[in-house]
């Protein structure tokens, strides 16, 4: 499917303040920083029909019943907007953050024509907000200066608007001090309690860290807020890539969820996503240039530099799968990722219960200071695989200790809960209570396998991989476990196998970084006793006899 369209154009098109928006950014504004620089807009059609969608709203009467008795009724939510959220998810260069731009500068102009105030012959009336507060918010301060923000201020200064505001380095006012759009900070309690009227959040594919997921959303339950303006909430993005658990990937997952539905017309999201059909054979230039042709669109396309995309698909060193998610807009994963995360999420179970007493096997991986420990289980003979526990690092806390008591309960209670055959310990920082452990419930139930040994590791990862794209292995669907699997990258270690393939570990995206893989090495591990157990003829291969 080349676009997804939530909610679909309707047979009879709803009342919009869009005529009058696409007036305003023609007659006042300019275009941003760029080539076009200080140019005067002319809106094309299709970015005039996605602003006449944006700015739909309710219409001042009813039709209800059928037949004969179908009659007019007065619309209790009369000119409110339709949608309270829009999302755009455009390939790269499509001026995505410009658009964000020109509607944040109607939207805080004291003329802006944003709000239905009334009808006349059928046609809403439009108006401005009264104090407008339009946040502007990107995946870093940095960002969001450079991108959402710094566009708007830009093209502030150089229209023939600039006279009407004060206008600074992260806020731009209404001469009369009313009113503010300003670039926010990410952190999620920055914006608590704003009082907000339009909010922008721009290329949410980047927004995957716990506390930019945890600012947006904040974000979004500040607009109830301001029922009397009528708040809403714009995200532009390019196509996210599968399994990063980002906010546009959630948007989309929402989106399709939404299209399902017996009557998505009454949806408060409108979203478009746009991207190249799988039928294009994108080793021809032609079917490549084809590609990039239908994930644009006529608008786009027109001022494009497509031979200059095709080119740099056909660079040597190119990376095809960030190249395809960018300029075709596709959901691709990233070619150094470990696992393919949309047959994992394929894989989900959440009808599974685990019964006391079940054998099962356990994977733990574990950091004492500044990281994550985790606690994975797999239910036997069939390798099903659940969470036990993870004890991660909370947002914005610069020093942390993992809670080594919860942990310890937590093995305590999985031993009494469950027939554990085998746990497999990464030990490091984690010795004393391995030792412990294995002193407890038994040294040949509670082993040490220590995942920097890179060969065993390595056909570790292989046998789990291969079981998870056989379908052998299923999980409780715990979006934390399929998030640490979507971290999680290829190091390869220079070693190959008797076949003469290569082997490759685990890492994160880089040393630093924020993005957990610890519950999927825990559910490596996990799988590895499981995989012994069975072969060392521990566990029948068809039922089982509570302990």
């Amino acid at each position: 499917m080349a676009t997804i369209v939530v909610p679909p154009p309707d047979k009879e098109p709803w009342p919009t303040l869009g005529p009058s928006v696409c007036a305003f950014i023609e007659g006042n504004l300019v275009h941003g920083p760029g080539d076009l620089l200080g140019e005067s807009v002319i809106l094309s059609e299709e970015l005039r029909a996605w602003i006449y969608r944006m700015y739909e709203v309710e219409p001042e009467f009813l039709f209800v019943g059928t037949g004969r008795g179908r009659r007019k009724e007065r619309n209790p939510q009369s000119c409110r907007r339709r949608f309270r959220r829009v999302a755009l998810s455009l390939r790269k260069g499509s001026s995505k953050t410009e658009i964000a731009a020109w509607i944040a500068a109607c939207e805080l102009h004291e003329d802006g024509p944003v709000r239905c105030v009334g009808f006349e012959n059928g046609k809403p009336i439009p108006g401005p907000v009264s104090d407008p507060y339009i946040p502007m918010i990107a995946a870093s301060e940095e960002q969001t200066e450079e991108l959402a923000y710094g566009a708007l201020r830009r093209i502030l200064e150089i229209s023939r608007l600039s006279a009407d505001f004060d206008i600074g380095l992260d806020r731009i006012t209404r001469i009369g001090g009313d009113g503010k759009a300003e670039a926010v900070s990410t952190s999620p309690k920055a914006r608590d309690g704003a009082r907000t009227t339009f909010q922008h959040a721009d290329e949410t594919h980047w927004f995957t860290l716990r506390h930019l997921k945890d600012g947006w959303r904040n974000m979004l339950a500040n607009l109830p807020k301001r029922q009397m303006s009528d708040a809403w909430a714009l995200e532009t993005t390019t196509a996210p890539e599968p399994g990063s658990g980002s906010v546009a990937e959630a948007t989309m997952d929402y989106a399709i969820e939404l299209a399902k539905q017996a009557d998505p017309s009454r949806a408060r999201l409108f979203f478009f996503h746009r991207e190249a059909s799988p039928h294009h054979d994108l080793t021809t230039d032609d079917g490549l240039r084809a590609a990039i042709l239908e994930a644009s669109g006529p608008y786009i396309a027109a001022w494009s530099d497509i031979d200059g995309i095709v080119d740099a698909f056909r660079e040597p060193d190119a990376d095809l799968a960030y190249l395809e998610r960018v300029w075709l807009n596709r959901c691709v994963q990233a070619t150094e990722k470990a696992f393919d995360v949309l047959q994992w999420g394929r894989l989900a179970d959440v009808t599974r219960v685990i019964p006391e007493g079940a054998p099962i096997t356990i994977g733990f991986d574990g950091s004492r200071f500044d990281d994550a420990t985790a606690l994975v289980g797999s239910l036997l003979p069939d390798r099903h695989q659940f969470v036990i526990g993870l004890w991660e690092r909370p947002a914005n806390v610069e020093h942390w200790e993992v809670p080594i008591d919860e942990v310890d309960a937590a093995v305590a209670d999985a031993f009494e809960t469950w027939n554990v055959l085998r746990m497999y310990c990464d030990p490091p920082k984690w010795e004393s209570y391995v030792s412990k452990w294995a002193g407890a419930y038994g040294d040949k139930r509670v082993v040490e396998w220590w995942t920097n040994r890179r060969k065993p590791m390595a056909y570790a990862i292989r046998a789990f991989t291969e079981g998870m794209m056989g379908g052998e292995i299923s999980h409780d669907g715990d979006k934390r476990l399929a998030a640490h699997m979507g971290n999680a990258c290829r190091m390869h270690t220079g070693l190959r196998d008797e076949e003469g393939q290569p082997l490759w570990v685990l890492r994160k995206d880089r040393p630093d970084s924020p993005h957990k893989i610890d519950l999927a090495m825990a559910a490596i591990l996990s799988d590895e006793a499981a995989r012994d157990c069975v072969a060392e003829g521990l566990v029948p291969t068809m039922g089982w006899v509570p302990v």
